[in-house]
Protein backbone atom coordinates (compact mmCIF):
# COMPACT_ATOMS: atom_id res chain seq x y z
CA UNK A 1 0.00 0.00 0.00
CA UNK A 2 2.77 2.38 1.16
CA UNK A 3 5.10 1.49 -1.92
CA UNK A 4 2.34 2.82 -4.67
CA UNK A 5 1.47 5.39 -2.71
CA UNK A 6 4.94 6.60 -2.53
CA UNK A 7 5.40 5.75 -7.36
CA UNK A 8 1.71 8.19 -6.94
CA UNK A 9 3.19 10.95 -5.05
CA UNK A 10 6.82 10.84 -7.48
CA UNK A 11 4.61 10.07 -10.77
CA UNK A 12 2.77 13.04 -10.18
CA UNK A 13 5.87 15.68 -9.12
CA UNK A 14 7.28 14.50 -12.16
CA UNK A 15 4.63 15.18 -14.31
CA UNK A 16 3.91 18.61 -12.36
CA UNK A 17 7.71 19.60 -13.27
CA UNK A 18 7.26 19.34 -17.10
CA UNK A 19 4.69 21.87 -17.91
CA UNK A 20 6.49 24.27 -16.18
CA UNK A 21 9.51 24.07 -18.61
CA UNK A 22 7.77 23.59 -21.44
CA UNK A 23 5.98 26.61 -20.49
CA UNK A 24 9.22 28.54 -20.17
CA UNK A 25 10.38 27.02 -23.74
CA UNK A 26 6.87 28.29 -25.12
CA UNK A 27 6.97 31.56 -23.65
CA UNK A 28 10.64 32.17 -25.31
CA UNK A 29 9.49 30.82 -28.72
CA UNK A 30 6.91 33.35 -28.30
CA UNK A 31 9.17 36.38 -27.54
CA UNK A 32 11.35 35.11 -30.63
CA UNK A 33 7.93 35.23 -32.83
CA UNK A 34 7.21 38.84 -31.72
CA UNK A 35 10.48 39.31 -32.34
CA UNK A 36 10.52 38.02 -35.79
CA UNK A 37 7.09 40.07 -36.40
CA UNK A 38 8.58 43.58 -35.72
CA UNK A 39 11.68 42.42 -37.89
CA UNK A 40 9.03 41.92 -40.80
CA UNK A 41 7.39 44.86 -40.05
CA UNK A 42 10.60 46.81 -40.38
CA UNK A 43 11.14 44.94 -43.46
CA UNK A 44 8.15 45.62 -44.62
CA UNK A 45 8.85 49.66 -44.11
CA UNK A 46 11.80 49.60 -45.67
CA UNK A 47 10.94 48.38 -48.89
CA UNK A 48 8.44 50.86 -49.11
CA UNK A 49 10.96 53.73 -49.22
CA UNK A 50 13.49 51.56 -51.29
CA UNK A 51 11.20 52.36 -54.83
CA UNK A 52 14.61 52.86 -56.86
CA UNK A 53 16.31 50.04 -55.64
CA UNK A 54 14.33 47.57 -57.10
CA UNK A 55 16.32 44.35 -57.86
CA UNK A 56 18.05 44.58 -54.72
CA UNK A 57 14.47 44.80 -52.92
CA UNK A 58 13.57 41.75 -54.97
CA UNK A 59 16.16 39.92 -53.74
CA UNK A 60 15.36 40.53 -50.02
CA UNK A 61 12.15 39.34 -50.86
CA UNK A 62 13.20 35.96 -52.13
CA UNK A 63 15.34 36.07 -49.21
CA UNK A 64 12.80 37.04 -46.91
CA UNK A 65 10.40 34.39 -48.50
CA UNK A 66 12.32 31.75 -47.68
CA UNK A 67 13.34 32.74 -43.80
CA UNK A 68 9.21 32.97 -43.40
CA UNK A 69 8.78 29.78 -44.94
CA UNK A 70 11.33 27.97 -42.86
CA UNK A 71 10.06 29.88 -39.83
CA UNK A 72 6.51 28.46 -40.86
CA UNK A 73 7.59 24.52 -40.93
CA UNK A 74 9.77 25.35 -37.44
CA UNK A 75 6.05 26.88 -35.83
CA UNK A 76 4.40 23.65 -37.27
CA UNK A 77 6.77 21.24 -36.00
CA UNK A 78 6.64 22.78 -32.75
CA UNK A 79 2.00 22.90 -33.08
CA UNK A 80 2.92 19.14 -33.78
CA UNK A 81 4.68 18.50 -30.74
CA UNK A 82 2.85 20.27 -28.58
CA UNK A 83 0.06 18.33 -29.93
CA UNK A 84 1.62 15.45 -28.92
CA UNK A 85 2.61 16.39 -25.73
CA UNK A 86 -1.33 17.47 -24.99
CA UNK A 87 -2.24 14.25 -26.32
CA UNK A 88 0.52 12.26 -23.66
CA UNK A 89 -0.52 14.87 -20.82
CA UNK A 90 -4.48 13.90 -21.44
CA UNK A 91 -3.53 10.03 -21.47
CA UNK A 92 -1.71 11.11 -18.11
CA UNK A 93 -4.75 12.79 -16.74
CA UNK A 94 -7.17 9.82 -17.56
CA UNK A 95 -4.56 7.27 -15.77
CA UNK A 96 -4.69 9.59 -12.92
CA UNK A 97 -8.52 10.18 -13.23
CA UNK A 98 -8.34 6.38 -13.01
CA UNK A 99 -6.38 5.80 -10.50
CA UNK A 100 -8.45 8.33 -8.27
CA UNK A 101 -11.31 6.23 -8.54
CA UNK A 102 -9.80 3.52 -7.61
CA UNK A 103 -8.09 4.80 -4.14
CA UNK A 104 -11.39 6.86 -3.36
CA UNK A 105 -11.48 4.99 0.28
CA UNK A 106 -7.50 6.72 0.79
CA UNK A 107 -7.75 9.31 3.95
CA UNK A 108 -9.53 12.69 3.15
CA UNK A 109 -5.75 14.27 2.86
CA UNK A 110 -4.69 11.87 0.72
CA UNK A 111 -7.39 12.39 -1.45
CA UNK A 112 -7.30 16.44 -1.39
CA UNK A 113 -3.82 16.23 -2.42
CA UNK A 114 -3.75 14.44 -5.53
CA UNK A 115 -7.31 16.58 -6.62
CA UNK A 116 -5.14 19.62 -5.87
CA UNK A 117 -2.60 18.17 -8.27
CA UNK A 118 -5.32 17.23 -10.77
CA UNK A 119 -6.38 20.78 -10.52
CA UNK A 120 -3.15 21.91 -10.90
CA UNK A 121 -2.63 19.41 -14.25
CA UNK A 122 -5.97 20.87 -16.02
CA UNK A 123 -4.62 23.97 -15.39
CA UNK A 124 -1.32 23.24 -17.50
CA UNK A 125 -3.62 21.55 -19.48
CA UNK A 126 -5.63 24.60 -20.15
CA UNK A 127 -2.59 27.06 -20.32
CA UNK A 128 -1.16 24.73 -22.99
CA UNK A 129 -4.34 24.87 -25.02
CA UNK A 130 -4.48 28.38 -25.04
CA UNK A 131 -0.96 28.56 -26.21
CA UNK A 132 -1.32 26.49 -29.05
CA UNK A 133 -4.22 28.53 -30.33
CA UNK A 134 -1.84 31.44 -29.63
CA UNK A 135 0.70 29.74 -31.67
CA UNK A 136 -1.71 28.65 -34.50
CA UNK A 137 -3.00 32.28 -34.84
CA UNK A 138 0.79 33.38 -34.64
CA UNK A 139 1.53 30.78 -37.87
CA UNK A 140 -1.34 32.06 -39.74
CA UNK A 141 -0.01 35.89 -39.42
CA UNK A 142 2.94 34.16 -40.41
CA UNK A 143 1.01 32.87 -43.37
CA UNK A 144 -0.15 36.64 -43.84
CA UNK A 145 2.58 38.09 -44.19
CA UNK A 146 4.19 35.48 -46.51
CA UNK A 147 1.31 35.68 -48.85
CA UNK A 148 1.52 39.57 -48.66
CA UNK A 149 5.49 39.51 -49.56
CA UNK A 150 4.53 37.54 -52.47
CA UNK A 151 2.07 39.94 -53.83
CA UNK A 152 4.62 42.64 -53.32
CA UNK A 153 7.28 41.15 -55.13
CA UNK A 154 4.77 40.07 -58.10
CA UNK A 155 3.92 43.83 -57.92
CA UNK A 156 7.38 44.84 -58.01
CA UNK A 157 8.26 42.39 -60.65
CA UNK A 158 5.64 43.21 -62.81
CA UNK A 159 6.73 46.96 -62.74
CA UNK A 160 10.09 46.25 -63.27
CA UNK A 161 9.18 44.13 -66.66
CA UNK A 162 7.41 47.18 -67.61
CA UNK A 163 10.20 49.83 -66.95
CA UNK A 164 12.81 46.94 -68.61
CA UNK A 165 10.69 47.22 -71.20
CA UNK A 166 10.60 50.80 -71.75
CA UNK A 167 14.75 50.30 -71.41
CA UNK A 168 14.82 48.08 -74.33
CA UNK A 169 12.78 50.59 -76.54
CA UNK A 170 14.40 53.75 -75.15
CA UNK A 171 17.93 52.07 -76.13
CA UNK A 172 16.65 50.82 -79.47
CA UNK A 173 15.28 54.60 -80.45
CA UNK A 174 19.05 55.92 -79.41
CA UNK A 175 20.53 52.69 -81.37
CA UNK A 176 18.65 53.75 -84.39
CA UNK A 177 19.51 57.32 -84.24
CA UNK A 178 23.18 56.50 -83.42
CA UNK A 179 23.88 55.19 -86.48
CA UNK A 180 21.31 57.35 -88.53
CA UNK A 181 23.94 60.14 -87.11
CA UNK A 182 27.06 58.29 -88.13
CA UNK A 183 25.35 57.56 -91.64
CA UNK A 184 24.84 61.59 -91.80
CA UNK A 185 28.31 61.88 -90.88
CA UNK A 186 29.56 59.79 -93.81
CA UNK A 187 27.06 61.86 -96.25
CA UNK A 188 28.84 65.06 -95.23
CA UNK A 189 32.14 64.01 -95.19
CA UNK A 190 31.28 62.86 -98.39
CA UNK A 191 29.96 65.92 -99.45
CA UNK A 192 32.66 68.12 -98.64
CA UNK A 193 35.63 65.62 -99.20
CA UNK A 194 36.57 68.51 -101.40
CA UNK A 195 37.42 70.69 -98.74
CA UNK A 196 39.93 68.46 -96.88
CA UNK A 197 43.21 70.38 -95.90
CA UNK A 198 41.20 73.74 -96.50
CA UNK A 199 40.34 74.43 -92.96
CA UNK A 200 36.77 72.18 -93.25
CA UNK A 201 36.75 68.93 -91.23
CA UNK A 202 33.77 66.54 -89.99
CA UNK A 203 34.11 64.72 -86.87
CA UNK A 204 31.66 62.74 -84.61
CA UNK A 205 30.89 62.79 -81.16
CA UNK A 206 28.85 62.37 -77.87
CA UNK A 207 25.76 61.37 -80.90
CA UNK A 208 26.42 64.68 -82.76
CA UNK A 209 27.95 65.35 -86.39
CA UNK A 210 30.23 68.46 -85.62
CA UNK A 211 31.10 70.55 -89.20
CA UNK A 212 33.87 73.27 -88.45
CA UNK A 213 35.17 75.67 -90.94
CA UNK A 214 38.32 77.77 -90.38
CA UNK A 215 37.54 81.30 -90.91
CA UNK A 216 40.31 80.88 -94.09
CA UNK A 217 37.95 79.12 -95.24
CA UNK A 218 34.80 81.15 -94.72
CA UNK A 219 35.51 84.95 -94.04
CA UNK A 220 37.83 87.84 -94.22
CA UNK A 221 39.88 88.87 -91.04
CA UNK A 222 37.39 90.60 -88.89
CA UNK A 223 34.48 90.51 -91.61
CA UNK A 224 31.46 88.31 -91.66
CA UNK A 225 30.46 88.44 -95.22
CA UNK A 226 30.84 84.40 -96.67
CA UNK A 227 33.56 84.13 -99.32
CA UNK A 228 32.74 82.49 -102.45
CA UNK A 229 34.61 79.20 -101.58
CA UNK A 230 32.43 79.38 -98.38
CA UNK A 231 29.67 80.27 -99.69
CA UNK A 232 29.41 76.88 -101.87
CA UNK A 233 30.98 74.84 -98.90
CA UNK A 234 28.02 75.68 -97.02
CA UNK A 235 25.76 75.16 -99.85
CA UNK A 236 27.14 72.03 -100.30
CA UNK A 237 25.72 70.92 -96.99
CA UNK A 238 22.62 72.30 -97.53
CA UNK A 239 21.98 69.85 -100.08
CA UNK A 240 23.02 66.64 -98.13
CA UNK A 241 20.55 68.71 -94.66
CA UNK A 242 17.98 68.64 -96.98
CA UNK A 243 17.25 65.28 -97.27
CA UNK A 244 17.77 64.52 -94.04
CA UNK A 245 14.87 66.22 -92.12
CA UNK A 246 15.15 64.74 -88.45
CA UNK A 247 18.01 66.64 -87.70
CA UNK A 248 18.39 70.24 -85.68
CA UNK A 249 20.88 72.20 -86.66
CA UNK A 250 22.88 74.82 -84.64
CA UNK A 251 25.67 77.14 -86.30
CA UNK A 252 28.10 78.62 -83.40
CA UNK A 253 30.29 81.35 -84.50
CA UNK A 254 33.73 81.59 -82.52
CA UNK A 255 36.60 83.89 -82.23
CA UNK A 256 40.30 84.53 -80.54
CA UNK A 257 40.97 85.81 -77.63
CA UNK A 258 42.16 89.00 -79.23
CA UNK A 259 39.87 92.39 -78.69
CA UNK A 260 37.73 93.18 -81.75
CA UNK A 261 38.75 96.38 -83.22
CA UNK A 262 36.87 96.50 -86.54
CA UNK A 263 34.23 98.89 -87.21
CA UNK A 264 30.49 98.64 -88.69
CA UNK A 265 28.53 98.80 -85.45
CA UNK A 266 30.53 95.84 -84.09
CA UNK A 267 31.72 96.05 -80.53
CA UNK A 268 33.36 93.23 -79.60
CA UNK A 269 33.70 89.62 -80.50
CA UNK A 270 30.51 88.68 -78.89
CA UNK A 271 28.87 90.56 -82.19
CA UNK A 272 31.48 89.26 -84.84
CA UNK A 273 30.59 85.46 -83.52
CA UNK A 274 27.20 86.42 -83.65
CA UNK A 275 27.20 88.08 -86.70
CA UNK A 276 29.19 84.79 -88.84
CA UNK A 277 26.75 82.76 -87.56
CA UNK A 278 23.88 84.31 -88.65
CA UNK A 279 25.65 85.09 -92.07
CA UNK A 280 26.08 80.95 -92.21
CA UNK A 281 22.62 80.15 -91.24
CA UNK A 282 20.98 82.83 -94.19
CA UNK A 283 23.06 80.81 -96.94
CA UNK A 284 22.59 77.86 -95.06
CA UNK A 285 18.55 78.76 -96.03
CA UNK A 286 18.58 80.27 -98.84
CA UNK A 287 17.37 78.70 -101.52
CA UNK A 288 17.21 75.57 -99.76
CA UNK A 289 13.85 73.43 -98.66
CA UNK A 290 15.35 73.18 -95.06
CA UNK A 291 12.87 74.17 -92.21
CA UNK A 292 14.05 77.28 -90.60
CA UNK A 293 12.91 75.74 -87.35
CA UNK A 294 15.20 73.26 -87.38
CA UNK A 295 18.17 75.92 -87.43
CA UNK A 296 19.50 78.28 -84.82
CA UNK A 297 22.53 80.22 -84.84
CA UNK A 298 24.40 81.58 -81.89
CA UNK A 299 27.88 83.62 -80.98
CA UNK A 300 30.48 82.18 -78.55
CA UNK A 301 33.07 84.29 -79.14
CA UNK A 302 36.43 83.74 -77.59
CA UNK A 303 34.84 81.78 -74.47
CA UNK A 304 34.68 78.08 -76.09
CA UNK A 305 38.50 77.71 -78.01
CA UNK A 306 39.44 74.26 -79.21
CA UNK A 307 43.22 75.68 -78.38
CA UNK A 308 44.36 76.86 -74.76
CA UNK A 309 47.38 78.48 -76.39
CA UNK A 310 48.32 81.74 -77.24
CA UNK A 311 50.49 81.40 -79.98
CA UNK A 312 49.13 82.64 -83.86
CA UNK A 313 48.20 78.68 -84.84
CA UNK A 314 46.45 78.46 -82.00
CA UNK A 315 44.33 81.64 -81.86
CA UNK A 316 43.92 80.53 -86.23
CA UNK A 317 42.59 77.23 -85.25
CA UNK A 318 39.71 78.86 -82.11
CA UNK A 319 38.72 81.54 -84.98
CA UNK A 320 35.99 78.82 -86.30
CA UNK A 321 32.23 78.49 -87.33
CA UNK A 322 30.85 74.95 -86.31
CA UNK A 323 27.97 73.47 -87.50
CA UNK A 324 26.08 70.86 -85.05
CA UNK A 325 23.69 68.73 -86.54
CA UNK A 326 21.84 66.52 -83.60
CA UNK A 327 19.15 63.98 -84.04
CA UNK A 328 15.33 65.14 -82.97
CA UNK A 329 14.78 62.87 -80.15
CA UNK A 330 11.12 63.93 -80.29
CA UNK A 331 9.80 60.13 -80.04
CA UNK A 332 12.37 59.41 -77.76
CA UNK A 333 10.38 62.22 -75.29
CA UNK A 334 7.30 60.89 -76.02
CA UNK A 335 8.04 57.76 -74.54
CA UNK A 336 9.81 58.94 -71.55
CA UNK A 337 6.36 61.66 -71.28
CA UNK A 338 4.39 58.32 -71.19
CA UNK A 339 6.52 57.03 -68.34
Amino acid sequence: MRNILFSVIVLLSIVSCVPLKQYKDLKLKNQQCEDERAYLKNQQKELTEKVNELNIQIENLKKQVSSLSLDTASLGYTKRSLTEQLTRMTKLNEELNALLKKKSQETTAENQKLLAQLQQLQESLLKKEDELKALEREINKKKYNVDSLMAELNSKTELLEKKNARLIELEGILSKKDSAVKALKEKVAKALKGYEGQGLSVTYKNGKVYVSMEEKLLFQSGRWEVDAKGQKAIKDLAVVLEKNPDVNIMIEGHTDDVPYKGTGGVEDNWDLSTKRATAVLKILLSNSKIDPQRVTAAGRGEYLPVVSAKTPEARAKNRRTEIILTPKLDELFKILDSN
